[in-house]
């Protein structure tokens, strides 16, 4: 069971991870320092959505329109940060204490 525990623990942060360089590429392309015409930069960016609009979507269908300012990542690192405090609290159970 500690290797379940440690297993959610790494998807937890790897997802953090990607999320935060996805929101940092997604200022770069809006401030132009990257360009999407490039190859590299176009198959990293849209391998990145593929990966978080399933995430985002349903998320965004709940919250309410509030123009160009996208809240799902906000609420999606809350989720995050809230399933890895409660990991960490019900350690014991994975640890068998």
């Amino acid at each position: 069971m500690g290797t379940l525990y440690e297993a959610l623990q790494l998807i937890l942060q790897v997802l953090w991870f990607i999320m935060i360089v996805h929101i940092i590429m997604s200022w770069l392309i809006n401030f132009q320092v990257l360009n999407l015409r490039q190859p590299l930069v176009a198959q990293i960016w849209d391998g990145l959505n593929r990966l978080l609009e399933p995430i985002y979507a349903p998320i965004r269908n709940i919250l309410p329109n509030t123009g160009g300012l996208d809240l799902a990542p906000l609420i999606v690192f809350i989720a995050i940060i809230i399933a890895q405090r409660a990991l960490a609290n019900n350690a014991g159970f994975f640890y068998g204490f």
